[in-house]
């Protein structure tokens, strides 16, 4: 029999048109959406067949069709679990509900027109228990890149699919000190949210089903697939809070965001091309009160004289004192008859802020660092393509997309009496900024169809994430006068491509149903360091040739003596010993099968073998069944091993940067495993990171209280697993470690290394209820909440060499145990209501976020911070057809952390801890939002 086309119309109970429905033809991937009208237009091979329509708040339905006579379908309301999902399975009947594994259905385009977040990441951690992200603060690239995390697990531990293809990561591997150091992400706000119809997200390991990372959970990323309606929103909004800039009050941080996403359908078969982007501006905000520390001593003093004589402050600091001695006397010094630099240094380095700051007519507020959201300026776009090629459900199919962010942040203010400030060019110290272009594009390109009665998907995905860094309003402090204040500090890059050949059948002959998958896949990845100028990584010395640690030389002093440090200020750039260029692939197989035994038994079994070119093998696999003890009651539970390949970026990464250890700035040269350095500490190369994890659990229904709810506790233990150590220092004398550290313009060094084991564990809870009040108005109430705990388990695994010099507690530190364990919220609470009464829309959510700990060395400073309860509220009226005006607000009641302890506030510069992260510091927030809906 000849293909045949099939056309009809969903609606609800009461007969109105639902559009934006799922249509499938079951057990195949032949499948449409309903339009505006709730129509829709399917061809199948041959009848009699059936249809499964299936929606996020409706109850799937299946329908056997028998003749091409015109549909009408009615579907009732139920909960998002019902909808077919894409991961846990690749049996195409599955929907959330009855999967074995829990999955999270995330109505992004409901959330994106209500909620206060227009970014992914944000979005996600206001509606995710599960999920963690919070803007960082005082990180370097970590400012511009949120990292994100599923259970409690690192960044790097959830894998990232769209439509189903692997995601590639962020280019940006976080080393200094935030939640997830060490680890690397993917980069979820290159994605707009315009080009997103829904999110899955699986919350159990996976590795068996989709290869490494998926330890956590997988995130997939469905796309946008409207046509001939033109969404446009615009947003915009600012930070309303008691301690807006500086703490005094008022209004920053503001924000706008433009969003927009049209389709066109292509052909009458269902083909269709949309178009979805964004562009936003964010403006940095500041939560630094004033500055509390020193900032000026007596020798600033005489050279603000010399500067108002119009002397060279340069020629201040040769050894010639008596311009030093002649504007001490000018500015009233009292010597005590010191004629020589070395006396002078004695008395000139007294503490003389006050008395500077009132002549110079300057306040403390002055010095102040930028503490809280960086700026930010981007763009981004998605397609997403698909097009039917013959009546056998052969469909080529693409989605692509590129984004570009101009990032801004500050680093620690440079002040006048540190002798990592050129004062000759920065009379009263200077702000450093790091400047960053993250530039992200990616393809994906597929086909699909049937042979014989097997599904077949043959696709290849390519992405790549570039980070480049100009640091500006700087300094290179050992050019004395040459120093340029803007550099290229040089940057990275990651590609991936992915090569997928996906087989599947569905038997419904066999058992009561058995979905049978196999396939194959190919990864090459490429990661590399582009070097920067030479003054951003170079130490110079007083003759302006490069210091090398040459026994007898010196880099250029300050007047006291003190080596001035070398490269751009905040951030060394790479130099030509950090540039490379490295790559590797792997290749995997799989074999997937789904069972359904009977009509209330089911289990699925995954097994996958990986090989990589630079670490071996991997063989892992995945059991997971669900039992059916009523219409109303499931059971469930699955077991699975996993692994982590450790990434490029941390097998290669090396390079110099400023980080703070409790306050303090240390130079750190990270070094590679396979680097001189690791093996005179007796550090080995790094190996795959490996897990095994347990979860089970139970969803449940009430019809007549129309409540459902899903219950899943879960254990994940992981063995090697990857982190950033701390900073090990030579001993001064001239040792291998010593030089190694002065040719890396560093006085410390870190690695990465499986330096331990570690178990993660939970219970998710979500319970969903709608109720009718009315003829025109719906209540709909969803609370959910993780409960989680992280702990290192078993001894540190360092080698004997540091176990003998006693610095087991530097190769793992106790700030790492912390970020690890304690630095994002283990309890996560959501409770959001949506009330829908005739034209308006209130969206109500409460967000319970749970106790963190400072991260810190300092036993005496891990200071707790209390759990808190952030508040959302959003209006919206419905104008016209087209038309919707949304106000609102996050953080309604302006809640913050807790503040922090005076041991950890840095002289004034931290109020709220920048290690550990709650919610963020941001406080209220209010926005407006039009959005039009034109079609």
């Amino acid at each position: 029999m000849t293909a045949q086309t099939i056309k009809g119309k969903v609606t609800d109970t009461s007969g109105e048109a639902l559009p934006y429905m799922n249509v499938v033809e079951k057990g195949t991937t032949n499948g449409t959406t309903t339009n505006d009208a709730g129509a829709f237009s399917i061809t199948v091979k041959s009848l009699p067949a059936k249809l499964v329509i299936s929606s996020m708040g409706f109850a799937t339905k299946v329908v056997t069709v028998t003749d091409t006579s015109y549909l009408t379908i009615s579907v009732n309301e139920d909960n998002a679990l019902e909808e077919v999902v894409v991961i846990g399975s690749r049996n195409p009947n599955r929907s959330a509900i009855d999967s074995p594994v829990p999955i999270d259905v995330v109505d992004i385009k409901e959330l994106a027109s209500s909620s206060p977040q227009v970014n992914l990441n944000q979005i996600l951690n206001f509606v995710a228990p599960s999920f963690t992200s919070n803007t960082q603060t005082i990180s370097d690239g970590t400012d511009h890149v949120d990292p994100a995390s599923l259970r409690g697990l690192g960044p790097d531990q959830v894998l990232v699919l769209i439509n189903g293809k692997r995601r590639h990561t962020s280019s940006l591997v976080n080393v200094n000190g935030t939640f997830g150091r060490g680890s690397v992400g993917t980069d979820l706000n290159a994605i707009p949210a315009s080009a997103i119809k829904r999110l899955e997200v699986l919350r159990d390991g996976a590795a068996a089903q989709y290869g490494s990372d998926a330890i956590a959970g997988v995130i997939n990323i469905v796309l946008n697939e409207s046509v001939n309606e033109l969404s446009l929103n615009v947003t915009t909004g600012a930070n309303f809070s008691k301690n807006a800039n500086s703490q005094t009050g008022g209004v920053d941080g503001q924000t706008t965001n433009i969003s927009a996403s049209y389709g066109l359908p292509i052909g009458k078969n269902g083909g269709l091309i949309n178009f979805s982007g964004d562009f936003d501006v964010r403006e940095d905000y500041n939560r630094m009160k004033e500055w509390e520390g020193s900032i000026f001593n007596t020798f600033n003093t005489i050279e603000r004289f010399a500067a108002a004589d119009g002397y060279s402050l340069a020629n201040l600091l040769d050894d010639d004192v008596s311009d030093v001695i002649q504007y001490a006397n000018a500015a009233g010094i009292n010597l005590n008859g010191a004629t020589t630099k070395p006396a002078l240094q004695g008395i000139l380095s007294a503490d003389n802020t006050t008395s500077e700051l009132a002549a110079r007519g300057l306040d403390r507020t002055d010095f102040n660092m930028r503490v809280g959201q960086s700026r930010v300026r981007g763009g981004r776009f998605f397609a997403n393509f698909k097009l039917p090629l013959d009546d056998n459900g052969t469909e080529l199919y693409s989605f692509a997309g590129m984004s570009s962010r101009n990032g801004n942040s500050a680093g620690f203010y440079r002040l006048p009496n540190q002798s990592r400030t050129f004062t000759p060019a920065y009379i009263d110290g200077f702000l450093p900024e790091i400047n960053s272009t993250i530039s992200d594009q990616s393809l994906a390109v597929g086909i699909k169809g049937k042979i014989g009665e097997w599904n077949v998907d043959f696709s290849n995905t390519y992405g790549k994430n570039a980070f480049d860094f100009t640091i500006g309003n700087t300094y290179n402090a050992s050019q004395g006068t040459a120093s340029p204040t803007v550099f290229d500090a040089g940057g990275f890059s990651f590609s991936q491509n992915t090569t997928n050949l996906d087989l599947s059948q569905f038997y419904e002959d066999t058992f009561e149903g058995l979905g049978v998958a196999f396939g194959a896949e190919h990864r090459v990845e490429n990661y590399q360091i582009i070097s920067g100028e030479e003054a951003s990584y170079t130490q110079y010395k007083a003759d302006g040739t490069p210091f090398t640690g040459v026994t007898g030389t010196s880099p250029l002093k300050d007047f006291f003596g003190n080596s001035r440090p070398g490269g751009s200020q905040v951030f060394p750039g790479f130099g030509p010993k950090n540039e490379l260029d490295r790559a590797r692939s792997s290749v995997a197989a799989y074999v997937d099968l789904d069972a359904k035994f009977s009509e209330v038994f089911s289990t699925t079994f995954a097994t996958r073998f990986e090989n990589y070119s630079d670490f071996g093998s991997t063989l892992n696999f995945k059991l997971a069944s669900i039992y059916k003890a009523s219409d109303n009651f499931r059971l469930r539970a699955s077991f699975n091993t996993g692994f982590r390949a450790p990434s490029l970026h941390q097998l290669n990464y090396n390079s110099t940067s400023t980080i703070f250890q409790d306050g303090i700035p240390v130079e750190v040269g990270t070094f590679a495993n396979d680097s001189k350095a690791a093996k005179l500490l007796g550090i080995p190369e790094l190996k795959e990171e490996t897990s095994n994890s347990f979860s089970a659990g139970f969803t449940a229904k009430l019809p007549e209280s129309n409540l459902t709810f899903t219950v899943d506790g879960y254990i994940v233990n992981i063995d090697d697993r990857v982190v950033y150590t701390g900073q090990f220092k030579g001993p001064g004398t001239g040792t291998q470690l010593d030089n190694l550290l002065v040719q890396a313009n560093a006085t410390a060094a870190s690695f990465f290394a499986n330096a331990i084991d570690t178990q993660s564990k939970g219970i998710d809870v979500v319970i969903s209820h709608k109720a009718t009040l009315g003829a025109n108005t719906r209540l709909k109430s969803d609370l959910s909440g993780t409960f989680s705990q992280t702990k290192q388990v078993g001894d540190i695994k360092s080698s004997q060499v540091l176990r003998d010099a006693g610095l087991e507690g530097t190769y793992f530190p106790e700030d790492s145990r912390i970020f690890l364990e304690e630095a994002v919220p283990r309890t996560k609470v959501n409770l959001t209501n949506s009330l829908t009464s005739g034209k308006f829309n209130v969206f109500l959510r409460n967000v319970y976020f749970g106790e963190v700990s400072e991260a810190t060395n300092t036993l005496a400073n891990q200071q707790d911070f209390a759990s808190k309860i952030v508040t959302d509220l959003s209006l919206g009226y419905k104008a016209t057809e087209d038309l919707t005006l949304t106000v609102g607000a996050n953080n309604l009641l302006d809640v913050y952390p807790d503040r922090a302890i005076e041991a950890n506030r840095s002289g004034g510069r931290f109020d709220w801890s920048r290690r550990s992260q709650q919610f963020g510091i941001g406080g209220r927030f209010l926005f407006a939002r039009v959005s039009f809906n034109l079609k």
